[in-house]
């Protein structure tokens, strides 16, 4: 799924004066503001960031860096709006991509897995019927060879329940599990009630559109 490049119409006057550069990580998202650069640069953008984004899966000090590497860009263009907007927008481009792209992978994932019961289903079932077939021709053998396979067999057992409710309680195995009621946590929080073990806590959600 490719990155989509965005339109820009950035004005060709002289650009505000370069915020101070912060200590710490180096930025290597930098625009030179050249007016017939715009639209070449807005596609290096989402390019360098969705590279960084790559990174982001690793442990430690490469996710680190990269996190790092993306808020020195962001915050390298403090003083300048247009730059930081268009930074912003080639984020949220790669944002959008990678979301689009697991969606699809989501689905496609439950396609694998349909085929995949599928084919294992067909297999059980020429298995079932082949081993009917042999044994009903040698009822007593437990082992078949062919000239590329063999098909073997072991002994084993297993309890079969005809009816859960006839049997009696020394023979069922009583199991209990517990879990936080959130639901009614939250209410008494909310009501001003103090839980030991529990707090409310307030999270705002942001969405791109």
């Amino acid at each position: 799924m490719p990155v989509h490049t965005p339109v820009l119409t950035e004005a060709s006057s002289a650009r505000v004066a370069a915020a101070p550069v912060p200590t710490g990580p180096s930025c290597t998202l930098q625009r030179s503001g050249s007016l017939w650069q715009l639209g070449i640069e807005a596609q290096e953008l989402t390019t360098a960031i969705g590279q960084l984004a790559e990174k982001l899966e690793a442990d430690g000090d490469t996710r680190a860096q990269a996190l790092a590497e993306l808020e020195a860009a962001l915050l390298a263009e403090e003083g300048n709006k247009a730059a930081l907007a268009a930074k912003a927008d080639a984020t949220c481009w790669v944002i959008e991509h990678l979301r689009g792209q697991a969606a699809y992978r989501q689905q496609q994932a439950k396609r694998l897995t349909e085929l995949a019961r599928s084919d294992a289903s067909r297999a059980d079932a020429l298995e079932e019927s082949l081993v009917l077939v042999l044994t009903r021709l040698q009822p007593s053998a437990t082992r078949f060879s062919f000239p590329n396979h063999e098909l073997t067999s072991r002994k084993s057992q297993a309890v079969e329940i005809d009816d859960e409710e006839a049997l009696d309680s020394e023979w069922l195995a009583v199991t209990t599990t517990s879990k936080p009621d959130k639901a009614a946590i939250k209410e008494a929080l909310k009501a001003g009630r103090h839980i030991e073990g529990a707090q409310l806590l307030s999270r705002r959600s942001w969405r791109i559109s």
